[in-house]
């Protein structure tokens, strides 16, 4: 069976923060409404995609899903179980706002089967927090994740966000050195980025905030992945660390190009070659459910190039390129089970060929100049690659 992993975007918010451009909505109509339309979801795609595959990974993204009642979530939990065939083992994640849960509350999440708990922290900066309008405060992140940790949360993530206007290299490492002092055993470390049709970007072309320059963020990259991996964690994503064994399984298949099955406004899936999103409009989403089943807004069926391009861009923001895969797979060879879970086509090995022969000396010149490692079974970025990524990649897609 075909590994995949399933997401669902629940999008009520009791905030929006300045710099969020995830679909949420501050507000409590239509919430059952909006379940009944999710499970009604699950049951449509089960007569599709039940049958030859087995999903390992759930994850509860948003908006704020730790704002809903542990009640809801398990009815969804238990529509997926009783529609699509779910791993003995799976990882189930919840994306969690302090503010938004007491410690009975994640007693509560915990005993429906959350099993990894994904808390957005951002910061234990009391002024940082107030700049990026998050609702809590230092000492509510605190409690929550020794909360979380209390009630039995073996696998805890912490998000934070460098570079925010005036920061320091030191009050940076100051949140760090605070994330670490925690149980946890994953971090996703991300750069604040100005998005379109942000207040944080609107704030930026007003010239109400000035944001650091490209350098100065590339220093504190730099300094979070010398800092983690010299506590143990290592680097598995451009924006992820962990320690060994603990990577986010849901996310790994994003990374590493494998199916994933989404429900909820605004979701997006990808299986076999074709990816397809949801309306973002809650009511229109709703409303689609309720006449048809489904509420595809797009889609778009990938040709072989594209795939190639999307795999080399993925795979390099992670692991890196597999070389052995493609081996594999142009031998004709009983494929690992890593291997057959991947979207790599015998047409996508023959555009990899290509591929390699174009770019080698590029690609030599990045290793020696230390962006890169390139071995007879792999090709990765190093930390000064990671830095420049996206100039990396655009010079080496198809």
């Amino acid at each position: 069976m075909k590994e995949s992993a399933l997401y669902i975007h629940i999008p009520f918010c009791d905030h929006k923060c300045i710099y969020c451009d995830f679909y949420s909505i501050i507000t409590e109509d239509n919430i059952q409404p909006f379940l009944k339309s999710v499970k009604k979801e699950i049951e449509y795609y089960s007569n599709f995609y039940s049958h030859d595959r087995i999903y390992t990974s759930i994850f509860f993204g948003g908006g704020t899903p730790s704002l809903m009642e542990p009640k809801y979530l398990e009815e969804i939990i238990n529509s997926l179980n009783k529609n699509f065939k779910i791993s003995n083992d799976v990882e189930i994640t919840m994306e969690t706002n302090p503010g938004t849960v007491s410690k009975s509350k994640l007693k509560d999440f915990l005993q429906i089967g959350i099993n990894r708990i994904s808390i957005g922290v951002q910061s234990f900066d009391d002024d940082d927090l107030k700049f990026l309008t998050r609702i809590h405060d230092n000492q509510t992140a605190i409690d929550t994740v020794n909360n979380a940790y209390a009630i039995g949360f073996k696998n805890i993530s912490l998000d934070l966000i460098f570079n925010l206007p005036g920061q320091t290299k030191k009050k940076w490492i100051h949140n760090l050195e605070t994330a670490l002092s925690f149980p946890i055993n994953h971090i996703s470390a991300y750069s604040l980025i100005l998005e379109r049709g942000t207040i944080l970007n609107k704030m930026a072309i007003e010239g109400k905030v000035k944001i650091q320059d490209e350098d100065y963020d590339a220093e504190l990259y730099e300094l979070t992945i010398d800092y983690l991996i010299s506590k143990k964690f290592y680097q598995y994503e451009v924006s992820n660390f962990c320690k060994p064994g603990y990577e986010c399984r849901h996310n790994n298949a994003y990374w590493r190009y494998k199916d994933y099955l989404s429900f909820g406004t605004s979701a997006h899936s990808f299986i076999n070659g074709k990816r397809w999103w949801n309306f973002s409009s809650l009511k229109k989403y709703i409303f689609e459910i309720e006449s048809k089943g489904n509420a595809v807004a797009n889609y778009e069926i990938l040709n072989e190039e594209q795939k190639f391009n999307e795999y080399i861009m993925l795979a390099l923001r992670s692991k890196g390129i597999d070389l052995n895969e493609f081996r594999n797979i142009a031998r004709c060879e009983p494929l690992r089970d890593k291997v057959s879970n991947i979207n790599i086509s015998h047409e996508m090995v023959r555009n990899f060929t290509e591929w390699l022969d174009k770019n080698y000396s590029y690609l030599k010149k990045l290793n020696s100049k230390s962006f890169l490692n390139m071995s007879s079974d792999f090709i990765s970025l190093t930390k000064q690659g990671y830095a420049v990524c996206d100039e990396i990649i655009k010079n080496l897609v198809l």
